[in-house]
C-alpha cells in the first residue's frame, strides 16, 4: 500500500450526479455509458455517448397529480423542455387524440405528431422520434413501480404499446 505524505488526507473519487453528466452529454438512454464505469476501451466498436435529448414536450395532467411532475423532472434532467398543461378533464384530451382506454395513465404527452402516454423511458420516446413509425403514439398503460417518475422496485420488463387507429401492438420491451 503506498504511503500518504504527513497531513494529506485519502480523498474518495470524484463523482458526478446524473444531471452534471447529461449536461456534458456522458449519458445515454436508460443509465451512465460504460466509458464512465471505465470500461469503454474494451468494447471495440462501443457506438460513442449519446447526445441529451433536445426536444419539446407538451405534459398534460390533472392539478392534483404528482408523480407527472417526477415525471416531467425525469424527462428535463436529459434535455426535454417540458410544458406542462393542468387541464380538468384529463380523458378528454386522451379521447380527442385517439387514446384507447385499454393503455390510459395519469397523464398524456404530446411529441411531435405522437401522443406519449403515461411513464413511459425515454429510449422508447427517442426511438419513436427516431424511427417515425406509422402509428398514432406510444404508452406504458396503468403507473408501474419503477417507472420513471414511479417509486417502487420494477417487477418486470416495461412492455410499451404502440397504437395505430385504434389498435394496440406490442412496441419495444424495457
Amino acid at each position: 500500500m503506498p504511503r500518504l505524505e504527513t497531513g494529506m488526507a485519502r480523498r474518495r473519487p470524484a463523482t458526478l450526479s446524473r444531471r452534471a453528466l447529461v449536461r456534458l452529454g456522458l449519458v445515454g438512454i436508460g443509465g451512465l455509458l460504460a466509458a464512465v464505469a471505465g470500461c469503454q476501451s474494451s468494447r471495440p466498436g462501443a457506438a460513442a455517448p449519446a447526445a441529451p435529448a433536445a426536444w419539446t414536450a407538451e405534459l398534460y395532467r390533472a392539478p392534483t397529480c404528482e408523480c407527472c411532475g417526477q415525471y416531467a423532472a425525469y424527462l428535463e434532467e436529459a434535455g426535454v423542455t417540458v410544458q406542462v398543461r393542468d387541464v380538468d378533464d384529463i380523458a378528454a384530451v386522451k379521447r380527442e387524440w385517439g387514446v384507447p382506454q385499454a393503455v390510459w395513465s395519469c397523464h398524456t404527452m404530446r411529441v411531435g405528431p405522437y401522443f406519449v402516454e403515461g411513464h413511459v423511458p425515454l429510449a422508447a420516446i427517442e426511438r419513436l422520434l427516431a424511427e417515425r413509425p406509422a402509428v398514432d403514439g406510444i404508452a406504458l398503460p396503468g403507473m408501474p413501480a419503477g417507472s420513471p417518475g414511479m417509486g417502487g422496485q420494477k417487477a418486470g420488463p416495461f412492455v410499451i404499446s404502440a397504437v395505430a387507429d385504434g389498435v394496440v401492438t406490442e412496441y419495444m420491451k424495457l
